[in-house]
């Protein structure tokens, strides 16, 4: 089984090894940040029970969690506003929030049109929309699809590799995880690709040592389009 808290020291390993190297968790951290005033309502879409909104520290309550699943909604570990609902049909008021924020929502969107559309409606005029995906062009995206044939399966193959919960393991489909869908879907709901960037990481096959290093040299050699990691910023066009 490969751990989270494995996955993390393969990923100090090679940062050791690339200088200047950041996860692509930390640089979404910063963009987000980034995009933070104090004044700013923020909305966390697909907040589960927690994660990036923990590490913010911005007043809980300019901040509203948004999430299909009642349990993890129950189950957040702050005490922040939330609101049980889909992606593509955001139960708030146009020109709500400042920020909005999503962790590896894009590959699960069946129908991200309504999801961007939903999103660009909530959120006031220059405001950002952050998010954090899969490359749907990195190799193991393209494994990752084909798995997702097994329906179930592929639920019990993860939680058995990765140690999570088959639960917390949804379909994926890879619709909205490309520079050319990205930017397609932001031009056809009045928003703006500010910012790609796509990171490497070899650590979701470094079960051992040896996978580890051929797995960096893999993700060394692909193209720079190709890393699996996709950190962008879209921003809603100023009226």
């Amino acid at each position: 089984m490969l751990s989270l808290d494995r996955q993390n020291e393969w990923r100090e390993r090679y940062r050791a090894a690339h200088p200047g190297w950041q996860p692509a968790t930390e640089r979404y951290a910063d963009l987000v940040r980034q995009q933070l005033t104090p004044p700013a309502r923020v909305l966390d879409i697909g907040c589960g029970r927690g994660g990036l909104v923990e590490q913010l520290g911005h007043p809980l309550a300019q901040v509203v969690g948004v999430d299909p699943d009642w349990l993890s909604l129950h189950e957040h570990r702050l005490a922040l506003p939330r609101v049980a609902a889909f992606s593509d049909d955001l139960p708030f008021a146009p020109e709500t929030f400042d920020v909005a924020f999503a962790s590896w929502v894009l590959e699960h969107l069946a129908r991200p049109f309504l999801t961007f559309q939903a999103i660009a409606r909530v959120l006031k005029p220059g405001g950002t929309f952050v998010f954090i995906t899969p490359n749907g062009r990195h190799p193991l995206a393209l494994l990752n699809k084909t798995l997702g044939r097994l329906g179930t399966w592929q639920g019990k193959l993860v939680a058995g590799l990765y140690g999570r919960s088959a639960d917390d393991t949804f379909a994926t489909h890879y619709r909205a995880n490309s520079q050319p869908d990205l930017a397609q879907l932001a031009a056809q709901t009045g928003l703006h690709l500010a910012a790609l960037h796509t990171v490497a990481d070899p650590t979701y096959l470094a079960f051992n040592p040896l996978l580890f290093t051929l797995m960096s040299r893999i993700e060394d050699a692909l193209p720079e389009g190709r890393k699996i990691h996709l950190v962008g910023v879209l921003v809603k066009s100023e009226k």
